[in-house]
């Protein structure tokens, strides 16, 4: 997992592997810290990810309901074609935008 600063105060983090229970302290963890700031703009690059359990849909869920209470959002990026049906499966994408691309998702200047 990465996280980059952009000058726009917006945060990308960067994801690979699977996002399970072995790895959902990770992913809490970083997310907890990116959303401690004022208003956090959060983008999940999600394009590493090969896998996604519950715990890795809660985490993003929580992160994204954390953001949008402090007048910030969170937003995904880039997932795989299995993550995102998973995403429409479990009814998360007209909940959280989700973005082909990080580009993309960094130039939708609209709130969520």
């Amino acid at each position: 997992m990465s996280v980059v600063d952009n000058a726009d105060e917006s945060v990308v983090i960067t994801v690979r592997g699977d996002l399970d229970i072995d790895s959902n302290t990770v992913l809490t963890t970083t997310l907890d810290q990116v959303l401690d700031r004022p208003a956090p703009m959060v983008i999940v690059d999600l394009s590493g990810v090969g896998f996604c359990d519950s715990t890795g849909l809660s985490a993003l869920v929580i992160g994204h309901n954390r953001a949008r209470a402090d007048g910030g959002w969170l937003r995904l990026a880039a997932p795989s074609d299995f993550l995102g049906r998973l995403l429409d499966t479990v009814g998360l994408t007209p909940r959280i935008s989700v973005y082909p691309t990080v580009a993309d998702a960094l130039a939708d200047r609209n709130p969520d």
